[in-house]
């Protein structure tokens, strides 16, 4: 009798490779659970929108490009800033050192990768082709047709991957964009992250289609919606939509299907949706889900998966402190950077 092929075998992970996307699962977590404690302590101040609950995503999505493939992300980016940076370093010094960046910034300080100008809305790593996050709900998806369109003049083999919610699939500037892209059948992937709500506005009032994906059909697209909070759905719908962007046939329209287990942002009382709704999503959490998998192909022991998650919180830890050992930007530097 031949051997049963498991998830692992089929999407040609590797053990390495499976790993790698478990502990960029794990430190997302984390660090946005220490996000959260640092908005309460004021140590981050301002608006910041947290990314737990929706790690499979970032993740599954992310770990499929190539390393020269850009990215543009939304003002719930965190997740997205880790994975593209995490899926490019190379050792571990490499991977503490994007994290060490990416808390810094958080915290308006000097050493972050915009050097504390950008903070949680509009972290960006130019060098990793994370084009940034943007403040603007969908700003990110016009800037993702122009890449696409440089792309196609230089005849260059990349694709643009764009990240944005459900609440940016009804601006006018997703529709302009995706019909732009369509008619010049231009090399760029959008993802919309479906987490349920645009601030307070659940998908279930804001949209009269089933699925937000059925929307590429009026531009003559494929489009297909997935299971966001199984990283395998993810890593698969984005592996062909790539792959089918990458060889000149024009964009691809995907829906993951999540949840945000916080509030929009700090502010946000969550009004909107029941604690049973919220525990609901929770017991779909995407992380074991995928540890599970990984133990039961003998991947990993249970044990192993607990050491990854005890890594992932010292990692996470080390970038709180130095975060909190830099320093702020001089008052004298404000300038620099604006352009008049």
């Amino acid at each position: 009798m031949a051997k049963k092929q498991g998830r692992l075998e089929i999407f040609g992970l590797s053990k390495k490779k499976a790993l790698d996307l478990l502990r960029q699962m794990w430190e997302i977590r984390l660090f946005e659970e220490r996000v959260y404690d640092l908005l309460g302590q004021n140590v981050i101040k301002g608006a910041s929108h947290l990314y737990a609950g929706e790690e499979a995503v970032a993740v599954g999505a992310i770990s499929t490009l190539h390393d020269d493939d850009l990215i543009t992300s939304t003002h719930r980016g965190h997740g997205h800033c880790h994975a593209r940076g995490a899926s490019l370093v190379k050792t571990e010094k490499a991977r503490q050192d994007h994290y060490d960046k990416m808390m810094a910034e958080l915290c308006g300080r000097e050493t972050g990768y915009c050097l504390g100008r950008g903070g949680s809305m509009h972290i960006a790593d130019v060098e990793s082709n994370n084009l940034g996050a943007n403040g603007i709900v969908g700003g990110g998806v016009p800037i993702a047709a122009g890449v696409g369109l440089s792309i196609k003049l230089r005849k260059s083999d990349q694709v643009c991957l764009v990240i944005f919610g459900d609440g940016a699939a009804n601006e006018g500037a997703f529709h302009e964009s995706i019909n732009m892209s369509s008619i010049w059948k231009l090399p760029v992937v959008y993802l919309c992250e479906n987490n349920q709500y645009g601030m307070s506005m659940s998908v279930k009032r804001a949209f009269n289609v089933e699925f937000i994906s059925q929307r590429a059909a009026a531009y003559g697209i494929p489009g297909v919606t997935v299971d966001g909070n199984d990283m395998f759905s993810v890593y698969d719908a984005i592996s062909q939509a790539a792959a089918h962007a990458r060889s000149g046939q024009g964009p691809v329209l995907v829906e993951s299907l999540t949840y945000r287990w916080r509030g929009h942002s700090k502010s946000d009382r969550q009004l909107y949706r029941t604690r049973d709704e919220v525990k609901e999503w929770q017991s779909r959490d995407p992380i074991p889900r995928f540890a599970n998998t990984l133990v039961e192909n003998q991947i990993l022991r249970a044990e192993e998966v607990e050491q990854i998650r005890q890594r992932a919180y010292q990692r996470v830890e080390e970038a709180v402190k130095f975060a909190e050992a830099s320093p702020e930007p001089e008052v004298s530097t404000i300038m620099e950077g604006v352009y008049a």
